[in-house]
């Protein structure tokens, strides 16, 4: 249950910063609602997944698998470009995450 709250977690944290692209500095009350709603579920759901994952293992998950997806959202729909840096470090994202489910986040 611990991982599938932070999923959901993850999930808003990633739509929160997505709206806050199209909040154009908080101007847009739209986006800039979308974006507080999105935070604030991120942060409940984080809390309630620290009842069964321990802190810097759900913390760690939930930034780096959180950047990661807002990064390739970026290139993928934002016009970001992608250099061989940025799919590096990317890919070392995804690499910490899968290392810390493996070595003991349970």
């Amino acid at each position: 249950m611990g991982y599938l709250l932070l999923a959901g977690a993850i999930a808003a944290e990633v739509a929160g910063t997505t709206a806050m692209k199209y909040s154009e500095g908080f101007s847009r009350p739209g986006p800039s609602l979308l974006t507080a709603l999105g935070y604030l579920i991120s942060f409940a759901l984080l809390a309630q997944t620290l009842r069964t994952l321990s802190v810097g293992t759900a913390y760690a998950i939930w930034s780096g698998v959180g950047t990661a997806a807002i990064a390739t959202i970026g290139v993928a729909f934002m016009g970001e470009g992608m250099t061989l840096t940025k799919a590096a470090g990317i890919a070392l994202i995804i690499v910490g995450v899968v290392v810390l489910n493996l070595g003991g986040a349970h």
